[in-house]
């Protein structure tokens, strides 16, 4: 049994703000209380850096972890280091940062981390584990941190600078928060030992492996097995999938445009359909792929299982994830919470 199920809800404040609501039959209530009641025992909370007020910042970010702890599920604090979304390919120094160099970016990003477990820790809900970046197979904090395979190994040797920085800041607040280091290539193998070594090769040292995984963009379930088994094995640490999602209709609820609309867009359509049971199917096989790894296999976050169509991305950006919820476009639970179950 994976021992972390649990799902980001990063989104709750913005839901809730225009009076989103959600029910799971005939009980409504807030999300993270309809997740816990079916088994979720973790909440991951993204936090950038300076976001307009309520969106992803400190204050609302902390509201949401006590809430998560009064629902009895643990916390995975997501440092993105960014004013907005990092990722693959966006990677962006907070506004307040760009003007310094390596070795006073290093030492913010530090203080900025240690600050941030002493808020934590100051109200009673530190977390259990904190991702140092979002996604940092290609660095973070652009373009000082940015790993483009143009300027030989000082790219790597100041990803590794930012990235120690950070895990340093967690570890002086001396919690029993664990660290946990993201990769989004979560079907290869080769690009994700390619991070893990050229980190651990500097020095790094950190609890969890993670990866995101979405079939569309990720391959299939025996990628993902494989690319677990090899951190596990190779870095001699637990794994778990930090991002997952399914769809379950192909039907867009509005104009915007989704990120999967075509059968072809899913590598095991005939595993898992695109509807609300193959997307339990699909979650199910995710969960016990991680179970199968044993003492090594930590467990799985579903990505933004709440994000309703109402709530666009930001920065002019369509919701592009509303057919991969757990809720169906009237805040109704789909059978996929059933994934959570404590069996």
């Amino acid at each position: 049994m994976t021992s972390i199920r649990g799902a980001d809800l990063s989104f709750t404040p913005e839901l809730e703000a225009i009076g989103l609501t959600f029910r799971d039959g005939v009980r409504e209530d807030t999300v993270e209380q309809l997740l816990a009641a079916r088994g979720a025992n973790l909440v991951r909370l993204r936090l950038w850096v300076d976001p307009e007020p309520g969106h992803s910042d400190l204050e609302s970010t902390l509201a949401l972890a006590r809430r998560a702890n009064a629902a009895g599920c643990h916390v995975l604090l997501n440092l993105h280091y960014s004013d907005f979304w990092a990722d693959p390919t966006h990677q962006p120094t907070p506004g307040a940062w760009v003007d310094q160099d390596l070795g006073a970016l290093a030492a913010t990003v530090h203080d900025y981390t240690r600050d941030v477990l002493r808020a934590f820790a100051a109200q009673g809900t530190v977390p259990a584990l904190v991702q140092v970046g979002n996604e940092i197979s290609r660095g973070l904090l652009w373009p000082t941190g940015e790993v483009t395979g143009r300027s030989g190994p000082d790219e790597w040797d100041r990803v590794a600078r930012l990235v120690q920085a950070g895990l340093y800041g967690v570890r002086d607040v001396g919690t029993t928060a664990r660290t946990v280091l993201h990769t989004d290539a979560g079907g290869n193998p080769a690009d994700s030992h390619r991070m893990f070594s050229e980190l651990t090769q500097r020095g790094i040292r950190f609890d969890v492996a993670a990866v995101s995984y979405f079939p569309w963009w990720h391959g299939t379930i025996a990628d993902v097995r494989e690319n677990l088994e090899m951190l596990a094995r190779r870095f001699d640490c637990q794994v778990m999938i930090a991002e997952t999602s399914y769809p379950w209709t192909l039907e867009r609820p509005g104009a915007a445009e989704l990120h999967v609309e075509r059968l072809e867009d899913l590598p095991e359509a005939d595993r898992f359909p695109p509807t609300p049971d193959g997307q339990l199917a699909f979650l199910r096989t995710v969960r016990e792929t991680v179970a199968s790894l044993g003492p090594a296999g930590l467990g799985f976050a579903v990505w933004e299982p709440a994000w309703l169509p109402e709530i666009a991305a930001g920065g002019g950006q369509q919701n592009r994830f509303a057919n991969l919820t757990m809720f169906d476009w009237e805040g109704t639970a789909l059978p996929s919470v059933e994934v959570f179950g404590n069996r």
